[in-house]
């Protein structure tokens, strides 16, 4: 038996709506719901969203539309005077406040971090370094002005981000002790969309994968794939990142479809040969 969501997904716009709004929204209309895409440029937009084209750093001249749902996707330099401009232009464009807002954060709030491991969503950020101190600056305004629920993900991966594959490929060395967390794109739109329809979401989620792991390992395991030598590690590596504790999203969305990178990068690497 299928279970319903607690809440209709109804009419959701999605603010800066690039790789991982394109994906959230897909999933939406495929539950009924309508979706709205506001981005500067619309020329990427599917057909089966609506779209405006706007940039968020400069106040809106035209008003949008209700929608029961918002997702603030927009990255740090995306809002050239700073989240909270940003946020409450969009929100004095809108008729209404939406009943749910999620802003797409990033685990990069814990840069430099000093606290204990592996860090929970009970972790208070202390912004040690400028990126860190902007998007926790975001957070804040995204909370105090719309009542948001924040969202964290580690680094995302999946079709088309490719990165690290490049990087076995062609970089002369890597940071191989610098502790990563990922999270597949799939996994983080579906999380996106559980905290748009459930019930009584958490008011913080990390979106990270169940396996932190050193980037040596998983950069060896990357080149074994692709069946190379993977790069040494640079000379002056030293210890550092951080590793996340991914129970809560687990509790949330029940199972990973990508748990760990091996599951992940090996279809990715599969992939990425029959494009060869």
């Amino acid at each position: 038996m299928t279970t319903l969501p607690a809440r209709a997904p109804g009419t959701t716009l999605i603010a800066g709506c690039g790789k991982l709004g394109t994906a959230l929204g897909h999933r939406i209309i495929a539950a009924g719901g309508r979706v709205v895409a506001l981005r500067r440029d619309v020329s990427g937009v599917p057909p089966t969203f609506s779209s405006i084209a706007a940039d968020l750093s400069e106040p809106s001249a035209t008003p949008l539309p209700h929608a029961d749902s918002l997702v603030v996707t927009l990255t740090p330099s995306a809002v050239n005077g700073g989240y909270r401009t940003a946020l409450s232009g969009l929100t004095a464009a809108l008729p209404t406040r939406p009943t749910r807002t999620v802003f797409v954060s990033s685990t990069g709030v814990f840069e430099s971090w000093r606290g204990p491991q592996p860090i929970t969503e009970s972790g208070e950020p202390t912004g040690e370094t400028e990126r860190a101190r902007m998007l926790i600056d975001g957070e804040s305004a995204a909370v105090d002005i719309l009542g948001a629920i924040i969202l964290r993900p580690a680094g995302i991966y999946g079709p088309g981000r490719d990165f690290l594959i490049r990087q076995t490929l062609t970089a002369p060395s890597v940071d191989g002790g610098r502790m990563t967390n990922r999270i597949h794109e799939a996994d983080l739109a579906r999380a996106l969309e559980v905290l748009l329809t459930m019930e009584a979401p958490p008011r913080v989620l990390h979106a990270v994968d169940e396996e932190p792991a050193a980037l040596r390992a998983v950069v060896d395991h990357i080149a074994s794939r692709l069946g190379v030598t993977a790069p040494p590690t640079a000379e002056s590596n030293e210890p550092s990142g951080n590793a996340f504790d991914g129970t809560a999203l687990r509790s949330v969305l029940g199972h990973l479809e990508y748990p760990d990178y091996r599951v992940g990068y090996d279809e990715l690497v599969a992939a990425h040969g029959r494009q060869d």
